[in-house]
């Protein structure tokens, strides 16, 4: 009888010790986003990278920019409003989406960008050049700022959808392009992310 009970103790021990082991190790950020792709529907680092190289590529060959290019003959000066969250999710990434956009958009060198984010200090900085406190031979003269030829605008839903105890977001990514003296849309683009994730036994 005791070695019965010493039996079973054992190898309930060794199924306690097995389920409560666990292995780490150091990973890549793409490896970290792959692996969070495969468990979660929520937006990751990487999604925000491939998203808005996609709309860079659209835009390199949408043939109404195109056009555009040709007739301005030469780099158009670019303001980037800010991209908008209109998904369900307060806590979605939307300033590193718009930092990337800013990113890849100037990499591209095809645009001039305009900096809304600085344009108030760098008045400031003007008007008190003007003031009489810097040599008026070296003071910037206020309305000599570029002022942007296009305005680029967007924004970020999603939509979900449950079944079979599977969650997919489809995540869309809209963004507007319009001349901002004639007010006439230039371009538009969408780019879309699917993410999957699938309730198991364990709780995932």
């Amino acid at each position: 009888m005791k070695l019965t009970s010493l039996f079973w103790i054992l190898i309930l021990s060794f199924i306690l010790n097995s389920c409560g082991s666990f292995k780490s190790k150091r990973v890549s950020a793409d490896e970290s986003d792959e692996a969070a792709m495969e468990i979660t529907d929520k937006w990751v680092d990487r999604d925000t990278v491939t998203v808005v190289r996609d709309i860079l590529k659209q835009v390199e060959k949408h043939k109404g920019f195109q056009r555009y290019l040709r007739a301005k003959g030469e780099r158009p000066k670019v303001f980037i409003a800010e991209v908008q969250n209109n998904t369900s999710n307060a806590y979605f990434p939307i300033d590193d989406l718009n930092d990337e956009m800013l990113t890849e958009f100037s990499s591209s060198g095809e645009f001039v960008l305009i900096d809304a984010a600085a344009r108030e200090k760098l008045l400031k900085e003007i008007t008190y050049q003007n003031d009489g406190m810097v040599d008026p031979t070296e003071a910037k003269q206020i309305g000599k700022q570029a002022g942007a030829d296009l305005l680029i605008f967007g924004n970020v839903r999603m939509k979900p959808e449950s079944r079979s105890g599977k969650t997919m977001k489809q995540y869309s990514v809209n963004i507007r392009m319009t001349d901002l003296e004639r007010g006439i849309e230039v371009l538009r683009t969408r780019s879309k992310v699917y993410k999957i994730s699938e309730q198991s036994g364990s709780g995932w």
